[in-house]
């Protein structure tokens, strides 16, 4: 389960960024055709946080669909797989959204002196 690497670092990451504050929210953008599996990263959050500033922490994942745009013809179609076939015919697909694994907002508890 690669999942629990990917979460790992997650943690670490925010974990530095809050230098010590205690954080209280993470959103995650996740895309659908990234191989990562949200509720993987949800069941791994809790254990690989255990210790840290992220303890007890709430885990928001904002899963991206998938968007690709054809070479041949440039429609915009969605995916729900990293590959696809066009209404042209082309087999020949950018991939525009979809791919991302992205720390997108962290809070973080202030101490009101």
């Amino acid at each position: 389960m690669h999942e629990l690497g990917i979460t790992q670092n997650i943690v670490a990451i925010v974990n530095e960024y809050a230098q010590g504050s205690k954080v209280s929210r993470v959103l995650v953008e996740i895309g659908k055709l990234s191989a990562i599996m949200p509720d993987a990263i949800r069941f791994c959050f809790d254990i690989c946080s255990q210790g840290t500033a992220l303890e007890g922490a709430v885990l928001e994942i904002l899963e991206i669909p998938g968007l690709a745009k054809c070479r041949q013809c440039g429609t915009e179609m969605a995916l729900e797989k990293p590959f696809g076939i066009c209404g042209c015919g082309s087999v020949h697909l950018d991939l525009i959204t979809g791919e991302e694994l992205k720390i997108k907002e962290i809070e973080v508890e202030e101490l009101c002196v």
